[in-house]
């Protein structure tokens, strides 16, 4: 399956769909990296509010791209990721503009909700999930995925429309 950016376009790279939700934004005030792209902000905050180079800002922000598009495009499977990974999704949950604008774009208008459990799971869903993301497209870093292949933080299914 591709993800759509814009009409007639598709693509699995997690920057380029980060991007093309540019558009889609209705609220975000003039501070977009100073005129740089979305994928630019993101990464300026993950670095404002972590202890990051900017490889791995890059690296983390690309695979949280990746699972909350294919969360959005696949409700039906139960998903998880790890500590690392999260690190992203919860950039993008936080910044709101940019959030609904995915969930416009990407589920169809409606909010995808973050509803994690407390408890972390060891089971493999990390993994799973890895394995999911790649049969979906997209070209992961097995680093990141494999580093919390055993543990894991599950959304609960049971929340409408959650990852």
């Amino acid at each position: 399956m591709s993800t759509l950016v814009e009409a007639g376009t598709r693509t699995r790279d997690p920057q380029v769909i980060l991007n093309g939700v540019q558009p889609h934004i209705r609220r975000l005030t003039g501070n977009v990296a100073d005129g740089g792209t979305i994928w630019e902000r993101e990464i300026a905050l993950l670095l404002r509010d972590n202890t990051m180079v900017r490889n791995m800002a890059e690296r983390i922000l690309a695979n949280a791209v990746m699972y909350t598009i294919t969360a959005m495009e696949h409700p039906e499977v139960h998903l998880g990721v790890g500590k690392i990974v999260d690190i992203g999704v919860h950039q993008l949950i936080l910044d709101t503009p940019v959030y609904f604008a995915l969930c416009d774009v990407y589920n169809g208008g409606r909010y995808k909700h973050h509803s994690p459990f407390i408890q972390r799971r060891s089971d493999g869903l990390c993994l799973r999930t890895a394995d999911f993301l790649r049969s979906n497209g997209f070209e992961i870093d097995e680093e990141l995925w494999a580093n919390d292949g055993a543990e894991c933080s599950p959304c609960d299914n049971k929340v409408p429309d959650s990852h």
